[in-house]
Order: structure tokens, then C-alpha cells, then sequence
């Protein structure tokens, strides 16, 4: 099946409180596999500008059950994961014919001594390209560029631009040294909404997200909050630095998302206004202070990271419990609005009881508590 129609899927479920879905007739079987060639040839690993860049290395964390668990809410995974059962048709491994795809890929001439650090972009254009003057400033930085080529705006979301992403940091890593500690998702515009989904979904991949002229607030649905374990590591491990020119109609947004961290015990935030830019990708100058900032990840306060964390928990089960309460009542539809909120606000916080009255609404069970 594929991801294309199960993003579709997961519109609908939140809009028609989890109602059964009716999904198209997909593949039911994996795509091709065939290993390319590594993007540097036998021997030395290529550096600078490569263009056209084909990887063969599949990720664990691309296949698209992984997806389906990170990126999508609890309630449009569940309803999702039911529809196939229904069909009897199986979710295909990866949504990404590696072959098929082409990146864009930047390495400095010399690896640092702890090893190369890695940037990977998410654009809204279609081609994959280095901006222009980014090639000096990663140099300094010791970074490694890599983008992909159809992954801009008018592409779908879950089944390509963030498996390429995925994707193409794997494959850097498998072929060049790279520190772990500093691998980091970027974005511009819709590029950078894509980013931040990515950051909060794969929290012990991406260390930090430089996030340019695009976000979304925390807990509004979009991006689902991904399942506790994963945005416990984000609370505490993922630098988060926004760049935003000062005559950009997006910086209001910016600042909204910003300030929704803070409110979601993410408080490792730093926002940079870029004099004098609109709605523009970063100028050599922009991004050397950019991946400055970024590299520098300050670990929450312990004590003011347990208090928020209380917090948060106790208006998590504030909702669970009204929700509860309500199906207890019989008031089944008002429970069902009840519960469609709770997966919007809170997403994979509130799972696994989310997930089992939204069962218990449709019949399948006997009782959530």
C-alpha cells in the first residue's frame, strides 16, 4: 500500500472523527531494491560538488511502518493499520525506488578530526541544488550538504520528502565520517515545516533543526506530537534555531511556533531575524551564524524540564479522562469530538488509551481506562 493514500488517509480520519476509511487498491509488493552505486565510486569518497548523485542503502527508519508510527497521529495510524487489515493488503517496506532518485550532495575538502558534520535539506523547489555561497560557509563548518531532487512543495509529504530525507542522510553516513552528534535537518519555507516534522519524528537521528521561514505551532495537530519516548529524546536532546527574514510575512509564524516550545517543555530555541530579508533562502552570512547557534545545544534546566513534564501529563490525562467520562456516559458523539481533539492536541502522548477508546467507539472493544 501506499504512502501517498494512507497521508490522505490520515486527513480524513481527523476530520470525520475516525471513521472507517476507504482507501484505494495500492502495491502490494516492495519496490526495487537494486543497490547503485555508493554516490563517491570505489576507493577515496569524492569531496565537493556532486551532481546527480544516485545512493543504493536503505535506512530501518525510512521503512514505512516506521513512518506510519512517527509522523502520523495515533488515531490515523490505528485507523490506517485496521483498513489494511480489512483489505487484506500489506503496507510495502519502502515507499523510495532509490534508483530512481538523484541528489545533490556538498563535501568539504577535509573531514574534522571527530569526523564530518551533516546537513540535510529539505527544499520546496524540485531540483536539487547547493545555494549559492553555502559551499564556503560548509566548508568552515566542516558540514556535509546533501538534498534531494524532487522533494519541493508540490510532492507528497509521507511518501517522499521525508523518506528522501531519511534516505539521503543514511546513505552520507554509511559512505563518509560523520559524527553523530552533529547531524541536523534543515528546511526553507515549506522545506522547513517538512524539517521540523522530521526533528520531532527522529530525535536520535537529527541532533538539531535550522528551521528558514516556516514552522508550525506545537500541539495544533500539524506535526502530530510523535509517541513519548521519541519527544521526551526531543525535549532534551534536539537544538532548534530559526531563521527568518525581518520583512518575512512568515516571522509572526515563527514566533508562534517558538513560543509553542516553551509551552511543550522544548526550551533549547533560538530565533535569529536576518536584517533586511524577505521570504529568501539564507545568504552565506545568514547561514554561518545560523549553524553557529546551532551547534551549540544547551541542555534543559533538570528541574524546570521535570516540572513542565508534570505538567504536560496532567492536562494529558485531564483530557484522556473527560474523554473517558463521556464514553462512560453514552454520549458517543460528543466523546468522539472529545477524543479527535485529544489526538490533534496531543498526539502520541496519549497513546496507547487514545487509540483504545477510539476502539471502544467503534465497537471493537469493551472499555478504555
Amino acid at each position: 500500500m501506499r504512502l501517498s493514500t494512507l497521508e490522505a488517509g490520515s486527513h480524513r480520519v481527523r476530520r470525520a472523527a475516525a471513521a472507517a476509511i476507504p482507501l484505494a487498491a495500492m502495491l502490494a509488493t516492495a519496490v526495487g531494491r537494486a543497490q547503485a552505486a555508493p554516490a563517491s565510486g570505489s576507493g577515496t569518497p569524492a569531496t565537493g560538488l556532486q551532481s546527480e548523485v544516485v545512493f543504493g542503502d536503505y535506512s530501518p527508519l525510512s521503512v514505512n511502518a516506521q513512518l506510519l508510527r512517527r509522523l502520523l497521529s495515533p488515531l490515523a495510524g490505528a485507523e490506517i493499520q485496521q483498513s489494511l487489515a480489512r483489505s487484506g493488503e500489506k503496507l510495502v517496506p519502502q515507499s523510495i525506488d532509490l534508483a530512481a532518485e538523484r541528489f545533490v550532495l556538498y563535501v568539504p575538502p577535509d573531514a574534522p578530526p571527530r569526523g564530518y558534520g551533516l546537513l540535510v535539506f529539505v527544499p520546496p523547489w524540485q531540483d536539487a541544488r547547493l545555494p549559492a555561497g553555502w559551499g564556503p560557509v560548509l566548508d568552515r563548518a566542516g558540514l556535509i550538504y546533501v538534498s534531494a531532487a524532487r522533494s519541493g512543495n508540490e510532492e507528497n509529504v509521507l511518501a517522499r520528502r521525508e523518506p528522501l530525507a531519511l534516505l539521503a542522510a543514511h546513505n552520507v553516513m554509511q559512505r563518509y565520517p560523520v559524527d553523530a552528534e552533529r547531524v541536523y535537518v534543515a528546511g526553507f519555507s515549506g522545506g522547513s515545516h517538512i524539517a521540523l516534522r522530521l526533528a520531532l519524528a527522529f530525535p536520535e537521528l537529527f541532533r538539531g533543526a535550522l528551521l528558514e521561514a516556516g514552522s508550525d505551532p506545537l500541539g495544533s495537530g500539524v506535526p502530530p506530537l510523535p509517541p513519548a519516548d521519541l519527544f521526551r529524546r526531543f525535549q532534551e536532546f534536539t537544538r532548534v534555531v530559526y531563521v527568518t527574514g525581518e520583512r518575512d510575512s512568515r516571522l509572526a509564524m515563527d514566533a508562534e511556533s517558538q513560543q509553542s516550545m516553551h509551552r511543550w517543555c522544548v526550551f533549547d530555541t533560538e530565533t535569529q531575524t536576518t536584517v533586511g530579508a524577505a521570504h529568501e533562502i539564507a545568504s552565506p552570512e545568514a547561514l554561518s551564524r545560523a549553524l553557529a547557534a546551532l551547534i551549540i545545544h544547551k541542555a534543559p534546566d533538570a528541574a524546570k524540564l521535570a516540572r513542565c513534564r508534570a505538567d504536560l501529563d496532567r492536562s494529558v490525562q485531564a483530557a484522556l479522562q473527560k474523554t473517558q467520562s463521556l464514553i462512560e456516559g453514552g454520549k458517543r458523539a460528543e466523546a468522539q469530538k472529545a477524543l479527535l481533539d485529544v489526538d490533534r492536541r496531543f498526539g502520541g502522548l496519549a497513546a496507547p488509551r487514545s487509540v483504545e477508546m477510539q476502539a471502544v467507539l467503534n465497537g471493537q472493544g469493551g472499555g478504555a481506562r
